[in-house]
């Protein structure tokens, strides 16, 4: 066999490195033009005081962060943000889990459909999801009221989101409703990769469903379960914001009114660029925190096993 020289041998250990780049480089170059140059320059912009077009911009520092914590209007916001959060990524990753350990052990011919319909809502505009939820809600034509008054309890109707009680509420409903069969599909993913055989020992040992589930579905799905509760969260960030316009404008006096909806109030329609800049930032300093710490909890309970 013919001996390599020094030059080709190091030309090929060159190449996998090479290709790798060319790979990444694409990719690279989209999350620098997409995330973080328009993030630094919203961090940037937060820094100033300008109008939505950019004129007349005066270089404040760092006071439209501490204006956010003398406004009451944003402190309520970021209050309703923190509940919607504190709610709806549990429920959510509960019930996609239930769904999805039913699916998974039952032998039903129809499973294909329901993975279907529960799912559908996902594949639904948000707009339409906000719309269809807000007729179910309806004081005079909602299914809820009319259930309600069916059932002999005509005390309990309400116009759900025009109440400044319910109106948040209604909104973490509509978001639970809409995302648990994206999650649902993403655990069953998970619950095929476990062994039959787990399941069937035991049974033999008399475990019932529940104990099936909390002893063994739960503990060997707890990396997926920490990550699908991490999208959980920014989704509810994210999606509280369309659901909220379009559900309830915020109202009633911003009972319903999530921090991305008065970033974009205070930007787009108030003029206040460099105040929304500043509320941007912030959120997504929440975002990445309660990510950082809900990755944290994961992995804790993951060393202790």
């Amino acid at each position: 066999m013919l001996k390599m020289t020094g030059k080709k041998k190091a030309g090929l250990q060159r190449m996998p490195v090479l290709f790798i780049c060319v790979c990444v480089l694409p990719t690279l170059i989209l999350t620098l033009l997409f995330t973080v140059i328009p993030t630094l320059r919203a961090l940037w912009m937060s820094l100033f005081d300008s109008t939505a077009l950019g004129m007349n911009s005066t270089f404040i520092g760092i006071e439209n962060y501490l204006y956010m914590f003398q406004d009451d209007k944003f402190l309520q916001a970021l209050g309703n943000t923190f509940k919607l959060l504190a709610v709806v990524p549990v429920i959510t990753i509960v019930f996609a889990l239930i769904l999805a350990f039913m699916l998974s052990q039952t032998k039903l011919r129809e499973r294909g459909l329901y993975r279907t319909v529960f799912y559908f809502p996902n594949i639904i505009s948000l707009t339409v999801v906000g719309i269809i939820w807000s007729f179910v809600f309806h004081p005079n034509m909602g299914i809820v009221n009319s259930l309600l008054k069916f059932v002999g309890l005509d005390a309990l109707a309400r116009p759900w989101v025009g109440d400044a009680k319910t109106a948040l509420w209604c909104i973490a409903v509509t978001l639970v409703w809409q995302a648990t069969g994206y999650y649902m599909i993403m655990h069953m993913a998970a619950m095929d990769g476990i062994s039959n055989e787990i399941y069937e020992a035991a049974t033999l040992d008399g475990a019932s469903s529940f104990r099936k589930f909390i002893s063994i579905t739960v503990p060997l799905m707890s990396d997926i379960i920490g990550i699908t509760f991490v999208l959980a969260m920014s989704g509810t960030m994210n999606l509280s914001f369309t659901l909220s316009k379009v559900m309830t404008g915020g109202g009633p006096n911003g009972a319903s009114k999530v921090l991305l909806q008065y970033m974009y109030e205070q930007g787009f329609m108030n003029g206040n660029f460099g105040y929304a800049m500043a509320i941007t930032v912030f959120s997504l300093t929440i975002s990445v925190i309660l990510s950082m710490i809900s990755r944290r909890l994961s992995n804790r309970e993951e060393d202790k096993k």
